[in-house]
């Protein structure tokens, strides 16, 4: 084989490994962002031009995200919104109305809480999706009756819905679990211990 002959092949086989390289580069690219998202991955397809711009929305969201201070709540801060959560569905038997609008600012109050920003409903889906993408279309749905509620143009059954939506995200948000899944261990007197 002639030098050329050689030359041609070397450039053929490394322009194949660049393209695989790139192929799987991307894959795996999807592959994260579909498992972070969940959900919300296809959603956002969906409502994109093409999959590269929803790829790339997703990740601006996750580096906004890293950008943000969220922090766990302390036992005393969640005990205290978990019993203000109690109050609010104690309250939805005589005002259901009034209990959803009450179940959605405890809800903002927990993520202000967190650390999350709360300056739009759009924007708080969005720095939600990274953490919390399971519980997101709950927190779509329960915003779309809170704001019927609000024009009176929600069923007492639609209400509840809305009810059983906002604790879906509520009780993500409060974190009780999160000491464990960060590998952490409370300490018997309910602070963090560290390992």
């Amino acid at each position: 084989m002639s030098p050329g002959a050689w030359a041609a092949v070397v450039i053929v086989v490394v322009l194949a490994l660049v393209a695989v390289g790139y192929a799987l580069t991307i894959w795996n690219r999807r592959r994260h962002l579909r498992d972070r998202f969940g959900p919300e991955y296809d959603r956002t397809v969906r409502h994109s031009d093409s999959r590269r711009a929803a790829e790339k929305e997703l990740l601006s969201r996750e580096e906004r995200h890293a950008d943000l201070h969220i922090r766990p709540l302390d036992p005393e801060t969640r005990h205290s919104y978990a019993t203000k959560w109690a109050g609010v569905q104690e309250r939805f038997v005589d005002a259901p109305g009034f209990a959803v609008t009450e179940a959605d600012a405890l809800v903002t109050a927990v993520m202000t809480e967190r650390g999350y920003p709360t300056e739009g409903f759009e924007q708080r889906l969005s720095d939600l999706s990274v953490a919390h993408a399971a519980t997101l279309g709950h927190y779509r749905k329960a915003h779309d009756i809170s704001g019927r509620a609000a024009r009176q143009d929600a069923t007492t059954e639609e209400l509840r819905q809305a009810m059983v939506h906002y604790r879906a995200l509520f009780h993500e948000l409060l974190g009780a679990g999160e000491d464990h899944a960060n590998g952490r261990q409370p300490a018997r007197d309910g602070r963090e211990a560290s390992r």
